[in-house]
C-alpha cells in the first residue's frame, strides 16, 4: 500500500489486511460504512503511517503530503458542490483523530474549519441563518484557539458565561446573532492577547495547523497516560480524518447525538443514548448542556419532561433505529454511534465498538451467542479479562441506613466511598498515601485522566451518560455519577452544596454509579453474586483453556475466596505472612535474636502449633487440590522490632537487656537485604527453621488423615535457589523431616519438593537444579528485579521516565519483559530435558496479567498463580491465550 491518504469511498481500502492499523479505527469504520451505503459525510483519512513521518520530519507535514491533501479536498468539493474557502458556498471541514483503538476524549478534534471573517458571511447568506453561521464561527475560534494555538479553554468559557449573566439567560442557545458578533470579536482578541498573533484567516493554514495538532495530540500528556493505563503501544500513532461538516446547530430541525446499540451499563438489548436539538456533537460529549433521551421508554423511566428523539423526530428516529440494527449485525458487536441531523437529514459521523462495563460486556457476549451473532470462542475474546475486576468486588449493602444528599445520572456502575477532592492533583496525592477519594468536578476533561484513575469514584455536576466522565469511568471500571444538577461546586472554597447541606474537601461521601445516588459518609458493602451470564462465560472459558489457574494465598479467608472464584490449588503460600500475627511475632523475634541453637529451638517450638493450625485450615479448604508452600523467604530484619516499645517487649521475653537487643539488631542489619541472608540461605545457616516449618506441614496432614478429613496435596518450595547443591541439601532436609513425622504418626504422606526460579543463575543452570526439583515455580517479581538489577520498591521513581523515553513500553513488573521471558524459556527447556514430568508454573504478579498469561500458555507451563480476586481474570485470559494460539498455528 503506497498511498498514504485514502478517500472514504476508495476501493483500495478493501485491499488492506488490517484496515484499523492503517486507517485507524474511525477511518476504517467510516470507509466500511461508506461501502455499506450509509449516509456518511464525504471525507478522507490520512493514515497512521503519516503520523510516524510527521514526527520524523520534525513535527511538520512535508510538501508531498500537502499536495495529496489538496487533491483529496478537490474530490470532497466535487461531492458536496461546495468549495473550501469560497465566498459564496464555502466547504467547512471537521478534522478528527482516529487511533487504532478507541481513546475517548484523549485526542483532539476541530470542527467548523474553513470559517473566517469572509466565509462566515457567505455561510450566513447561503443558509439565510446568521445566528447559526456566527455560532459556528465562535465555536471554531474557541476550538482552534485551544487545540491548535494553545489558548486555555476557560478564557473562552468565562466570556460566554459573562454574556449569559449580562443577558440573564442560562443556555448558549438563548444568545442571539448580535451576541455572537460580540463574542467573535472578544474571542479573537483573547487569541491575539495570548498568542501575540491574529487568528488565522487563511483556510489552508487553518487546515494544516489542525492536522498537525491532531498528530501532536498523540504525544500529549493525557494521551500518554491513557496509553499507559490501557497498554497501548506509542508506536501505533494516530490517523487523521478530514470530513465535510454537517450541522446540528442550524435550528430546531437539527440535532446531534451519541447512541449505543445496547445499554453499555447493564448490557440489556435496548438502544441507549442522548441527543441535543440545535447543537454540535461536542456539546453532548463535553456535557456543557444536559441532553435528552433517544427513546420514549428511556425518557419515561427517567421521569423527565423533555421529549425524546423518538417523539420529537419520529422519521429520523426510525431511520437511525434501522441503521443501528444494520451496524450491529455487520460488526457483530455493540456499537457506539455519533450522528448529526441537519434539516431533518440523518448523517452518521462514526461508529466504533462501544466502551462498556464488565457486567454488560459479559451479558452482551453471552446474549450474542444466544442470538447466534457470534460463537462461544468469539464471546470469550470479547471480554477484557482485566475488566472483570470490577465485577468481583463488593457493592452497597442496601440494608444499611443511608442518607441520600443528592442524585445524578447512573453513568458507570459500582459503588465507592472516599474523601471528597476537587482536583486531579489532590486525588493523586491522597491515593499515593493510601487514602480513598471521590473526584468531584463540574465536568471532567481529558486533562483529569490521572485524577480519575487515582480516584475510587467520580462525581460530576454536568454532563450526560455519554459525557467524557461517563465513558472514561466505564472504561476504567470506576463508579461514576454524572450530571448531578442538584450539586453546586465552588472550586475556590473547595466545597459543594446540595439543597440541604454543604460538603467540604476531605468529607467522606459514597456514590452509587448503578443508581445515581450520592450518599453522606461511608456505606457498608456486600459481596457480589457470581452467577448467571458470568458463570456461563467462565464455563465456556474453562472448557477451552489448558493452563490451570491457582492462587497466591496464605490465610483461610483468601483461600476460600480463591476457591469460590475457581482456583485449582495454591501456587504460592507465603509462610512468612503467618509470622506477622500479633501472637506470633514475639516468638519469631525471640527465635531470630537467639544466640544458640537451643534457644532458637525453644522459640520455634512455640511457633510450631500456630503454623500447623494455619496449614490444617488451608489444606481443608483446598482439599483435593495442590498447595505449594514456600518455606521462609524474606530477610530476618523484616521481623525485627523497630519501636522502643517493641524492643523492650522482646528484651523481657528473651531475658536480655535492651542494649543487647539493639546490638543484635545492628548485627543483623544488611546493606542490601533483598540480595542478602534470605531464602534457602537461611535454611543453610539455620536448618532448624525449615525443619520446624516442614514439621508443621506434615503434622497438619497427618492430623487430617487420622481424622479422616479431606486434605490438599502439598508441594514444598525452596526459595532463592541458585545452585544444585542448595536444592540437594534442602530436599534432603524436607524428606528427612517427612520420614520422622510419618514414623511418629504411622501415616504415609505424599508430597513434592521443588524450587522457585527467581534468579538468573537458577534459570541458566536449570538442568542441574531439575535433577533434584520435582517442580519449578517462576517467581517473576524477583526474577525481574534480579535480571534488571532494579528494586521493585524503588523503581517507581524512574520507571515513568523509562516509559516516557520509550526504553520500556510498559512497566516490567506489570507485564513480563522479553528478557525475563527468555530466562523462563531457557529454564523450562533445560528442566524438561532432565525431568520430563517436571511441573511448571508461575507465581509472580505476572500470573494475573493477560499478556504474560499468553506467554505462559505459549511455552507450555502447567499453571499460573495469582491473587484471589484475579483468579477469574486468569481463567478467562488462559482461554483467550488458547484461542489465539490456535488462530496463529
Amino acid at each position: 500500500m503506497n498511498k498514504l491518504i485514502l478517500n472514504f469511498k476508495s476501493k483500495d481500502s478493501k485491499k488492506i489486511k488490517n484496515p484499523s492499523n492503517f486507517l485507524g479505527g474511525k477511518g476504517a469504520n467510516l470507509s466500511e460504512m461508506g461501502r455499506m451505503g450509509l449516509p456518511v459525510p464525504p471525507g478522507f483519512t490520512i493514515s497512521t503511517n503519516v503520523c510516524d513521518l510527521f514526527y520524523q520530519n520534525k513535527k511538520r507535514l512535508n510538501s508531498l503530503l500537502i499536495n495529496q491533501i489538496k487533491k483529496e479536498l478537490k474530490i470532497i468539493e466535487k461531492d458536496v458542490r461546495k468549495k473550501f474557502g469560497d465566498l459564496k458556498n464555502p466547504l467547512l471541514l471537521s478534522v478528527r483523530s482516529g487511533a487504532r483503538v478507541s481513546m475517548p476524549g484523549m485526542m483532539d478534534t476541530i470542527l467548523n474549519l474553513g470559517l473566517n471573517d469572509q466565509t462566515v458571511k457567505a455561510l450566513a447568506n447561503k443558509t439565510s441563518n446568521g445566528r447559526f453561521a456566527k455560532d459556528s464561527y465562535r465555536r471554531f475560534i474557541q476550538m482552534y484557539g485551544n487545540v491548535v494555538l494553545g489558548v486555555e479553554s476557560y478564557h473562552f468559557e468565562e466570556l460566554i458565561e459573562n454574556y449569559k449573566l449580562t443577558k440573564g439567560v442560562l443556555l448558549d442557545t438563548d444568545l442571539d446573532e448580535d451576541d455572537w458578533d460580540g463574542l467573535i470579536k472578544d474571542f479573537k482578541n483573547i487569541v491575539k492577547e495570548k498568542t501575540k498573533k491574529e487568528f488565522p484567516q487563511d483556510v489552508y493554514q487553518q487546515l494544516f495547523g489542525a492536522i498537525s495538532a491532531v498528530f501532536l495530540s498523540w504525544e500529549s500528556n493525557r494521551a500518554k497516560i491513557y496509553r499507559k493505563l490501557n497498554q497501548i503501544p506509542s508506536e501505533w500513532g494516530t490517523a487523521v480524518n478530514v470530513q465535510s461538516m454537517v450541522f446540528g446547530n442550524m435550528g430546531n430541525d437539527c440535532a446531534t447525538g451519541v447512541v449505543f446499540t445496547r445499554n453499555p451499563s447493564d448490557g440489556s438489548n435496548n438502544i441507549y443514548g442522548e441527543y441535543l436539538i440545535n447543537a454540535q456533537g461536542e456539546d453532548v460529549v463535553a456535557g456543557t448542556r444536559t441532553p435528552q433521551y433517544i427513546t420514549k421508554k428511556a425518557r419515561r423511566d427517567a421521569k423527565v419532561e423533555a421529549l425524546s428523539m423518538e417523539e420529537s423526530m419520529p422519521k429520523v428516529y426510525l431511520e437511525l433505529h434501522k441503521i443501528l440494527k444494520k451496524l450491529e449485525a455487520h460488526y457483530k458487536d455493540m456499537q457506539d454511534v455519533e450522528f448529526t441531523v441537519e434539516n431533518e437529514k440523518l448523517w452518521i459521523l462514526q461508529t466504533r465498538s462501544g466502551k462498556r462495563t464488565a457486567k454488560s460486556a459479559v451479558k452482551i457476549a453471552v446474549d450474542m451467542v444466544k442470538e447466534k451473532l457470534i460463537s462461544k470462542k468469539q464471546a470469550i475474546l470479547r471480554v477484557d479479562p482485566n475488566s472483570l475486576d470490577t465485577l468481583l468486588h463488593p457493592t452497597l449493602d442496601e440494608k444499611s441506613s443511608i442518607e441520600i444528599i443528592a442524585n445524578g445520572l447512573p453513568a458507570s456502575p459500582g459503588a465507592a466511598s472516599g474523601k471528597v477532592v476537587f482536583t486531579s492533583e489532590e486525588a493523586e496525592r491522597l491515593n499515593n498515601v493510601m487514602q480513598d477519594v471521590i473526584l468531584v468536578r463540574v465536568e471532567t476533561s481529558p486533562e483529569d485522566i490521572q485524577g480519575m484513575h487515582a480516584a475510587k469514584g467520580i462525581l460530576t455536576a454536568r454532563g450526560g451518560m455519554t459525557s467524557h466522565a461517563a465513558v472514561v469511568a466505564r472504561g476504567m471500571g470506576r463508579p461514576c455519577v454524572s450530571g448531578s444538577s442538584e450539586i453546586d461546586i465552588d472550586y475556590e472554597k473547595k466545597i459543594f452544596k446540595t439543597s440541604s447541606m454543604e460538603i467540604k474537601e476531605g468529607d467522606i461521601i459514597t456514590i452509587d454509579g448503578s443508581s445515581g445516588r450520592i450518599i453522606l459518609g461511608s456505606v457498608p458493602t456486600i459481596k457480589p453474586e457470581i452467577s448467571g451470564d458470568f458463570s456461563k462465560l467462565m464455563n465456556w472459558a474453562d472448557n477451552i483453556r489448558k493452563l490451570k489457574v491457582r492462587t497466591n494465598a496464605e490465610t483461610p479467608l483468601d483461600t476460600k475466596v480463591a476457591r469460590d472464584f475457581g482456583a485449582e490449588g495454591i501456587g504460592l503460600c507465603r509462610t512468612e505472612h503467618m509470622f506477622f500475627d500479633e501472637e506470633r511475632i514475639i516468638s519469631v523475634r525471640e527465635m531470630i535474636l537467639s544466640k544458640t541453637k537451643e534457644d532458637r529451638l525453644k522459640a520455634l517450638k512455640k511457633l510450631l502449633p500456630h503454623q500447623k493450625k494455619d496449614f490444617i485450615e488451608i489444606f481443608k479448604i483446598m482439599h483435593g487440590l495442590p498447595v505449594t508452600v514456600r518455606l521462609l523467604d524474606p530477610p530476618l530484619h523484616e521481623f525485627l522490632p523497630k519501636s522502643e516499645k517493641e524492643i523492650l517487649e522482646v528484651a523481657e521475653v528473651v531475658g536480655i537487656n535492651i542494649k543487647e537487643v539493639q546490638s543484635r539488631i545492628d548485627e543483623l542489619h544488611e546493606q542490601n537485604p533483598m540480595l542478602g541472608h534470605r531464602g534457602c540461605r537461611l535454611g543453610i545457616s539455620f536448618p532448624e527453621i525449615y525443619e520446624m516449618q516442614c514439621e508443621a506441614i506434615f503434622k497438619a496432614l497427618s492430623e487430617l488423615k487420622k481424622n479422616k478429613q479431606k486434605f490438599a496435596f502439598p508441594e514444598v518450595m525452596i526459595p532463592l535457589v541458585s545452585t544444585e547443591a542448595e536444592i540437594k541439601i534442602m530436599k534432603e532436609l524436607v524428606i528427612n523431616t517427612a520420614r520422622k513425622v510419618q514414623k511418629e504418626n504411622k501415616v504415609k504422606i505424599e508430597f513434592l519438593v521443588g524450587t522457585m526460579i527467581e534468579l538468573p543463575r537458577a534459570a541458566i543452570k536449570a538442568k542441574e537444579i531439575a535433577k533434584h526439583a520435582e517442580f519449578f515455580s517462576f517467581g517473576t517479581n524477583d526474577l525481574t528485579q534480579t535480571t534488571f538489577g532494579i528494586s521493585r520498591d524503588d523503581s517507581g521513581k524512574f520507571l515513568n521516565d523509562y516509559i516516557e523515553n520509550k526504553i520500556f513500553s510498559i512497566d516490567p513488573f506489570v507485564s513480563i519483559d522479553e528478557g525475563v521471558e527468555d530466562l523462563v524459556e531457557i529454564a523450562v527447556n533445560k528442566g524438561k530435558k532432565v525431568n520430563k514430568k517436571i511441573k511448571l508454573g508461575i507465581c509472580g504478579e505476572h500470573g494475573g496479567d493477560p499478556k504474560s498469561i499468553y506467554f505462559c500458555a505459549k511455552i507450555g507451563l502447567n499453571y499460573v498463580s495469582c491473587s484471589p480476586y484475579r483468579v477469574p481474570i486468569a481463567r478467562l485470559a488462559s482461554a483467550q491465550a488458547e484461542i489465539k494460539k490456535s488462530y496463529k498455528s
